[in-house]
């Protein structure tokens, strides 16, 4: 009954709002199965909110056209957390000099995916749309993994030259990152559980200065607009 279940969108961050919970007597169990699912999964009720950064090409906005679309039975409060930045995760020292999207389409290159869902697979089917490349082209384009964390061990490891993630998955696994996007990472919350005991305490951590201060230590992070409210759909 003290445990918040987040499905939804991988981000670092929840780690170390989970340490904070534990201090407010609650626990925090998160499920990383991309930010689309992590929708669908609000929408049949089976958690208390969900990480999400899905951009919406025609708006360049975040997670509303989506959550619009896929939680239309669910009232749901939408609330900043972290600005990302995202980038190629890639080996020490940048041995093969990637630099760029165009890059991935070298022969000799090797890439590592986000599954079909997750919102670093969106960004970067966006991206390479803009710059008319196609997946096909891509070596790698399908080997998919769950995590920022799970794509840069496939980096650590030599499986792949690269993979899209964010720079502290990077710095945790002592690769190099060369940014390029910056994203919005966001909590989605039914409406029912916003004002909830339960959820109380991830409210009063969003305003706390020396977690914040944590978050900061992490590189590619802003936190300018956590716990800010952005919209109510629904």
């Amino acid at each position: 009954e003290n445990t918040i279940l987040v499905i939804g969108s991988h981000d670092m961050t929840l780690d170390l709002l989970a340490q904070y919970l534990t201090h407010h007597g609650r626990r925090l169990a998160s499920v990383h199965v991309g930010s689309q699912g992590g929708l669908i999964s609000l929408n049949r009720g089976e958690t208390h909110l969900a990480g999400s950064h899905l951009l919406d090409p025609e708006t360049g906005e975040y997670n509303l056209s989506y959550i619009r679309d896929y939680c239309k039975d669910v009232p749901v409060s939408v609330f900043g957390w972290v600005g990302r930045k995202q980038g190629l995760l890639v080996q020490k020292g940048n041995p093969k000099n990637l630099q760029s999207l165009k890059d991935l389409t070298r022969k000799e290159i090797t890439y590592v995916n986000r599954q079909r869902g997750a919102g670093t697979r969106v960004l970067l089917d966006y991206q390479l749309s803009l710059l008319g490349l196609e997946p096909e082209s891509i070596s790698g384009y399908k080997h998919e993994e769950f995590t920022h964390l799970a794509v840069a061990a496939a980096i650590s490891s030599g499986r792949s030259d690269c993979g899209l993630g964010v720079a502290a998955a990077a710095k945790a696994l002592d690769l190099d990152f060369v940014p390029l996007y910056d994203e919005s990472y966001q909590l989605v919350i039914p409406r029912a559980f916003v004002d909830s005991d339960l959820l109380d305490p991830l409210f009063t951590i969003a305003r706390d200065k020396k977690f914040q201060q944590a978050i900061l230590g992490l590189p590619g992070y802003d936190v300018s607009h956590m716990g800010e409210f952005i919209a109510n759909v629904g």
